[in-house]
């Protein structure tokens, strides 16, 4: 069977590809070595969950211990030194040669001298500087290597120095010979014969080194550790270092690494598939859109980024509570829904909760921080509000987090107040919110609360303009604005984006304002001049009109496409029909009465289609009547369905009903019948006045 991959597979396949490379990158930033990702410290409280051994491992011993332990064993060192016992011989012959060359006959005394010799380098010389050496540091023994290679003991101070040598070499004898030896320059040839061997002494170190144990117990699989609230003695604290360098080893194999990078893969891998199943599923508008994915798979890499590199280089000064977690949900929750911005924000807590040390305390105060992130951040439409949320946010964290320290420690004096700095810092953070809305809105093409409130000021230039060119069409749309935002709200549509769209989409009209009745201030309509497709132009006209001046004034998109789709593709009216009746049998050029359109596609300009209707008609009206206005409402939406103009809309029978019926309500508000005040009656006698009365009689 043969697979054919439509257009929609190609797009589904790219937009997978996406969140697979996010994992990866996510997989990058993952600590390299979290296997035993806890803080703890000597003294202090263990702030963990219960730690059990879960196999066994060694107890290694600190460092201090170690180097104890070294200086213990290392005096039991014992030095090997090298004896030359063939240079009695040597230096013997050299002087009896060097004797001779300058006197010319061999030294008297021969036999004495070569017994001297023998005797003093047979008992070892040794330099003075070493010996010394020896005997500062309580050595008393070393071991002599002879030339083959048998090894003996000897005391240091046996040895000779070369001074005590020669000394001795003119201390037997009689009178005579003493002088007689003393006159012969001996000192010249009498020298070390016993030196150091480096080699022989650093393998015994070595190997006397090696017999110091680094451990100093064993942890059964299964044995307790350390609870929550236990203090972390210094024998728990060995042990806690010994199972996190067991970690480390393990981790650092390659098998070990394999199976580490497979899990973390699972754990990214599978929530990011929930987000994607999530904007799939629930939120096809936010699938659809390229941009809108990118953006939210943009600020989930940031948060990332920003958490991994604070718990890289954690340190007294970072934190990664500094991180400002709570800007992901503010600004999703600007651009798109409470449910989107929460259900980001967890999934994304959740990958983070992976590195940490604390993972449930991290959850906890995330969830609750995003909550209320999403909750106190309605609509933003002030930047007080910002500031207000980053404040309740600070607060939530303090309190979560006292809470949560009060339940292990059940002590206010033990409880570490350093992360409250964290959260400030966090909080403070949010404050940059506002500049990465306003980055994002030019980056993506999106439009927030904050944009569409400061489109909404009808003193802005292009409003005033608009008023004074045409303060009819102005007129107009005020009331569409004020209806449609009604309706808006009643069907849970975004009110505050129809409230903008209604208020600029008939901005076109501002180009021949005289020739759209609300503009007429009475005498002859110059468009019943023109023949009727010429009329038709000039009032189709204002929709790319209005397009072409909306780019003009950079409108956002968004409110671009509230002018475009007001009409639709539906016909004018007036002029059709008038073509139709002047000219019976006439087929009419249809292109040239229909708008150009789009249709509304999404539900709040379906309501500004309905609502700009209504409200024209509403005009034409002879007589105001609960009656007539309900009529007029039925007739003109009943009238756009069965054209189909709401066939690309999002809309459902139930929410067009509800619309109706807020029409209906406003209309006859803004249509109800006043009281008529009476007039004064002009001939009537001006009243006498009654004198006073004091007691029921008269005053005269």
């Amino acid at each position: 069977m043969k697979i054919q991959l439509t257009k929609e597979h190609m797009q589904n396949l790219f937009k997978f590809g996406l969140f697979a490379c996010v994992v990866i990158i996510i997989i990058q930033l993952f600590p390299t070595h979290d296997s035993f990702n806890y803080k703890y410290e000597m003294g202090k409280p263990w702030t963990h969950e219960l730690i059990t051994a879960s196999f066994d491992f060694p107890i290694y011993k600190s460092e201090e211990q170690l180097e104890h332990d070294r200086q213990e064993v290392m005096k039991g060192f014992v030095p090997y030194y090298q004896i030359d016992t063939a240079a009695a011989t040597v230096n013997y012959e050299r002087f009896v040669s060097d004797f001779q060359r300058r006197n010319g006959y061999q030294p008297i005394l021969k036999n004495e001298i070569r017994q001297r010799f023998s005797e003093i380098y047979a008992t070892g010389i040794m330099s003075a500087e070493d010996r010394a050496a020896l005997q500062a540091g309580g050595t008393e023994q070393v071991y002599c290597i002879y030339p083959d290679r048998m090894t003996r003991s000897m005391p240091v101070s046996a040895f000779l120095t070369p001074k005590a040598a020669y000394e001795q070499m003119l201390s037997s004898g009689t009178r005579a010979d003493k002088n007689l030896l003393g006159s012969y320059n001996l000192n010249l040839y009498v020298v070390e014969n016993v030196t150091y061997d480096s080699l022989a002494s650093s393998v015994s170190e070595a190997e006397l080194l090696k017999s110091v144990s680094l451990t100093m117990g064993v942890v059964q699989a299964g044995e307790r550790i350390i609870d929550r609230g236990e203090i972390v003695t210094p024998e728990i604290f060995a042990v806690l270092n010994s199972l996190k360098m067991q970690y480390e080893k393990q981790s650092s194999s390659v098998q070990q690494q394999v199976i580490a990078t497979v899990g973390k893969v699972v754990v990214v891998f599978g929530f990011m598939m929930l987000l994607f199943a999530y904007f799939y599923l629930f939120r096809p508008r936010i699938y659809r859109n390229y941009g809108n994915l990118l953006l939210v798979l943009l600020l989930v890499l940031i948060i990332v980024i920003l958490a991994s590199f604070a718990i890289r280089f954690q340190s007294g000064v970072i934190n990664y509570y500094m991180v400002p977690y709570a800007m992901l949900p503010i600004i999703i929750r600007v651009f798109f829904d409470s449910r989107t911005a929460l259900f980001v924000h967890m999934v994304t807590s959740v990958i983070i909760s992976f590195m940490v040390d604390d993972p449930f305390l991290f959850l906890v105060l995330q969830i609750a921080v995003g909550m209320l992130a999403v909750s106190s951040l309605k609509d933003l439409a002030q930047r007080s509000q910002l500031a207000q949320t980053a404040l309740y946010i600070f607060l939530c964290y303090t309190v979560g987090y006292l809470a949560f320290s009060l339940m292990e420690e059940s002590d206010l004096a033990r409880i570490n107040w350093v992360p409250v700095i964290y959260f400030a810092i966090s909080s403070m953070f949010l404050l940059f919110a506002y500049i990465l809305i306003y980055l994002f809105e030019k980056l993506f093409g999106l439009i927030s609360s904050v944009t569409l409130v400061e489109l909404t000021n009808i003193n802005s230039e292009l409003m005033i303009k608009f008023a004074e060119t045409a303060p009819g069409t102005f007129q107009h749309s005020l009331q569409v604005s004020n209806i449609a935002t009604e309706a808006a709200k009643k069907i849970g549509a975004n009110s505050l984006l129809v409230r903008t769209g209604a208020l600029y989409h008939d901005i076109g009209k501002m180009k021949t304002p005289g020739f759209y009745t609300e503009n007429q201030l009475g005498g002859k309509n110059p468009l019943l001049e023109k023949d009727f497709e010429a009329a038709a132009r000039i009032v189709i006209d204002h929709v790319p009109n209005g397009i072409q001046m909306a780019k003009k004034y950079h409108l956002p998109e968004q409110i671009i496409n509230f002018i475009g789709t007001h009409h639709g593709q539906s016909k004018a009216k007036y002029f059709y029909n008038s073509f139709i009746n002047a000219h019976p049998g006439v087929k009419p050029n249809e292109a040239a009465f229909t708008y150009p359109g789009p249709l509304p596609n999404s539900k709040e300009t379906a309501i500004l289609m309905m609502a700009d209707a209504v409200e024209a008609r509403s005009r034409s009206l002879k007589e105001y009547t609960e009656k007539n206005i309900g009529d007029m409402v039925e007739d003109m939406i009943d009238a756009q369905i069965a054209d189909g103009q709401f066939k690309d809309a999002p809309i459902t029978f139930q929410d067009v009903e509800m619309v109706k019926t807020v029409f209906k309500e406003k209309l006859i508000n803004i249509y109800h019948t006043r009281i008529a005040y009476p007039k004064a009656n002009e001939t009537a006698e001006t009243p006498v006045a009654v004198p006073e009365t004091t007691g029921g009689e008269r005053k005269e």
